[in-house]
C-alpha cells in the first residue's frame, strides 16, 4: 500500500479543540506528500451548515501552512459521511481528532471507529493535546498476521517522508512459547528488512496479556510520535461487542495512531490480533 505524493488529506472537523489540532498535526505531512487538504463538516439540519465559518477556517488553514485548502460542508452524519467523502474526493489519508473515549456500548451507532473499519483510505486518529511538530520514532507492533505485514511498507514511507527511526514491537502470550519463537524469528527479519532501506530500526519483545496497554506504555516510555496497526478483516462476536486491541490502542492512546485497512483477499489465516 503507497501512499501517493500530491494526494488529499480528508479532515472531519466539529470546531471541538480536538478537530483543530488534526488540523495542524497535517500539516508536515502534507507538505513531504505535497498534499492538498480538504476540511469537511458535517451537519444534521438545514440551517446548521457554517458556511462562512468553514470558509474562514480554510483560508486561515491555507495561510497558516501555506498549503491548497479546500473546505465541504455535507449533510449526515459525520461518521458516514466522511468514508463516503473520503471514496468521493479520492482521500489518501483521512486526519480525524478524537474528542472523547470511543463507548463499545455504541457500537451498533455510527461511531468513530466504524468509520475507522470502512475508511477507503489510511486513518490517523489525533487524541493527545500535544500538536507534534515531527516525527522522530515510529512503534511498528508486530504479529504474525498475513494482513499486518502490510504496515511494514507503510512505515518505511513514513520513516523516509520524516527521516525517522523505526521501533518494532513484539507482543505475545506468555503462555504460547511455539507462537513467541515465530514472532520473534520474524521481528528480526522484518528487523533487517528496515535497515537494508537505510532506515534506523530497532526490535523489542514483550509477554503480555494485555496487548493495547502495553503498546501504549511502550510507545510512550520510547516517546513516540506515531503508531502505525492493522485493522483486522473479519471481527469475532465477542470483538464485535467488547472491540478490538486496534480499537483500544486508538481509544487510550495519547499518541497519534495510524490504522491501515487490509487488502481484500480470498483467503485470510488469522494468528492473532492484526496490530
Amino acid at each position: 500500500m503507497k501512499l501517493k505524493e500530491r494526494g488529499i488529506i480528508l479532515i472531519p472537523i466539529d470546531f471541538t479543540e480536538q478537530s483543530l489540532i488534526a488540523i495542524k498535526q497535517s500539516y508536515n505531512l502534507a507538505r513531504y506528500t505535497h498534499s492538498r487538504l480538504v476540511l469537511l463538516y458535517c451537519y444534521e439540519k438545514r440551517g446548521m451548515e457554517r458556511f462562512e465559518e468553514m470558509k474562514e477556517l480554510a483560508k486561515q488553514t491555507e495561510k497558516e501552512s501555506g498549503l491548497p485548502t479546500d473546505f465541504m460542508t455535507v449533510k449526515g452524519n459525520v461518521y458516514e459521511e466522511t468514508d463516503n467523502v473520503a471514496k468521493e474526493i479520492g482521500a489518501t489519508l483521512i486526519m480525524v481528532g478524537l474528542e472523547s473515549h470511543i463507548e463499545f456500548k455504541d457500537i451498533f451507532k455510527p461511531s468513530a471507529f466504524s468509520m475507522i473499519r470502512k475508511a477507503p483510505c489510511p486513518v490517523i486518529t489525533i487524541r493527545g493535546k500535544e500538536n507534534r511538530d515531527g516525527c522522530e520514532n515510529i512503534l511498528l507492533p508486530l504479529d504474525l498476521s498475513p494482513e499486518s505485514r502490510e504496515k511494514v511498507d507503510v512505515a518505511i514511507q513514513f520513516a523516509k517522508y520524516y527521516n525517522a527511526s523505526i521501533r518494532l514491537l513484539a507482543i505475545f502470550s506468555p503462555d504460547d512459547e511455539g507462537y513467541e519463537n515465530q514472532l520473534l524469528a520474524y521481528s528480526h527479519q522484518v528487523k533487517q528488512f528496515i535497515k537494508s532501506k537505510g532506515i534506523p530500526c530497532s526490535n523489542k519483545s514483550i509477554g503480555t496479556d494485555d496487548i493495547p496497554k502495553a503498546v501504549v506504555e511502550y510507545a510512550n516510555k520510547i516517546e513516540a510520535d506515531l503508531i502505525i496497526v492493522m485493522n483486522k478483516p473479519d471481527l469475532s462476536v465477542k470483538e464485535f461487542f467488547s472491540g478490538t486491541d486496534v480499537q483500544k490502542i486508538v481509544d487510550i492512546s495519547n499518541i497519534p495512531v495510524m490504522i491501515v485497512n487490509p487488502m481484500k483477499r480470498e483467503s485470510l489465516v488469522h494468528f492473532s490480533s492484526g496490530i
